[in-house]
């Protein structure tokens, strides 16, 4: 395993699998498993966003011209999904690499355990060497529950994965001054060091007839990544080897570089979000180890928990003396805390008959005060 590995998602577009066309393009596909493949093989996790189960569907269902409903829409990214998936398996199957398909909606990321059940999903198939795929699941998403497209589902699933970088590939070299295609004068931007009211006014919109994105949305991609601490290249996904030069950092498309340091990011979303919604009070030894020792919260150095809350909150930590130490995420509900606080991390699966992990707070979902 490279010691200088990284977790990279890959957004695909649909106007980068089908190459301008109705169909989807199985060379150009190829082309980017080929890039993934070297990726992996060198230690790199990687994560694919993958768009054209719309473009799928209706190839496969011989259905060029079917009216845009959203009925209609669902039924091809029914049919679609299944080919989308089944095309990709068998790429990454000529190099070895097994992949895992997860299909998510705004409302798997709203909701706290949700979020948290995708994540442990995530890094599990990350953790055994598989290749996620991740759409949005556009059968059964209402407007009320789609992410909206998948350049911002990718923003979420990087934060999912607590990934390093984030390529967006798409059919433009990258973000310009103006919009080339009418402005002979446009200038390709190569790095965007802070992304301001300008850089979003003169991204434009998408003029593929299969994608939903255009380069705003891209832009607000990288805005949610970067705050984050996430880096973001906008690249041409047609451009030879473009996914691996952006992962060796080498110049290519639009780099959104981010100054934010990604795991005191997210530390600071933990103490600036939403108030505590319990308390967990800890021995001695447990607020030892959590202030000096930089330990995980286990549940045998909780003494007692007060208030009722869910997975996925955040909770106050507090010494034998009430005063608040920490806040962090709790990977388990109240209920279940006080069913096996004050016991080894091996016994929590006998005792609830399931588990969430051997902590209750991971070092990395906690903040010291």
């Amino acid at each position: 395993m490279n010691a200088n590995k990284k977790t990279i998602v890959i957004k695909l577009g649909t106007s980068v699998l089908t190459s301008g066309t109705a169909k989807l393009d199985r060379a150009q596909m190829v082309e980017i498993v080929r890039q993934c493949a070297i990726l992996h093989q060198q230690g790199h996790p990687i994560v694919v966003v993958t768009s054209g189960a719309i473009a799928a569907g209706k190839e496969h269902l011989n259905m060029p011209n079917i009216e845009p409903t959203i009925a209609n829409k669902q039924m091809l990214a029914a049919v679609g999904q299944g080919q989308l998936i089944r095309e990709w398996e068998n790429l990454f199957k000529i190099y070895g690499l097994h992949v895992g398909q997860m299909l998510l909606t705004r409302a798997d990321l709203d909701d706290k355990g949700r979020f948290l059940n995708a994540r442990d999903t995530l890094n599990t198939l990350l953790k055994h060497r598989i290749v996620p795929l991740i759409n949005e699941n556009d059968a059964v998403a209402t407007r009320e529950i789609k992410v909206g497209d998948n350049d911002n589902l990718s923003a979420l699933v990087a934060l999912l994965a607590d990934a390093d970088q984030l390529i967006l590939l798409t059919d433009q070299p990258g973000l310009f001054t103006a919009d080339p295609r009418s402005n002979p004068d446009a200038k390709l931007i190569t790095e965007v060091t802070e992304i301001t009211e300008a850089i979003h006014s003169i991204a434009g919109g998408s003029v593929g007839g299969l994608g939903t994105g255009g380069m705003a949305t891209k832009i607000e991609s990288a805005t949610v990544a970067n705050r984050a601490g996430i880096e973001v290249v906008i690249a041409s996904g047609h451009r030879k080897n473009v996914i691996l030069d952006a992962a060796n950092g080498l110049p290519v498309g639009t780099k959104f570089v981010s100054a934010n340091n990604r795991l005191e990011a997210r530390k600071n979303w933990i103490f600036a979000g939403s108030r505590p919604a319990g308390l967990i009070f800890v021995d001695p030894g447990a607020e030892h180890a959590i202030i000096n020792g930089g330990s995980s919260l286990l549940a045998k150095g909780i003494s007692s928990v007060q208030s009722h809350f869910l997975r996925g909150y955040v909770v106050s930590i507090c010494n034998h003396k009430g005063k608040e130490i920490a806040r962090g995420i709790v990977r388990y509900k109240s209920v279940d805390i006080e069913r096996i606080k004050g016991q080894h991390s091996d016994q929590i699966e006998k005792i609830l008959g399931y588990e969430h992990g051997t902590v209750v707070i991971h070092r990395d979902d906690l903040v010291i005060l």
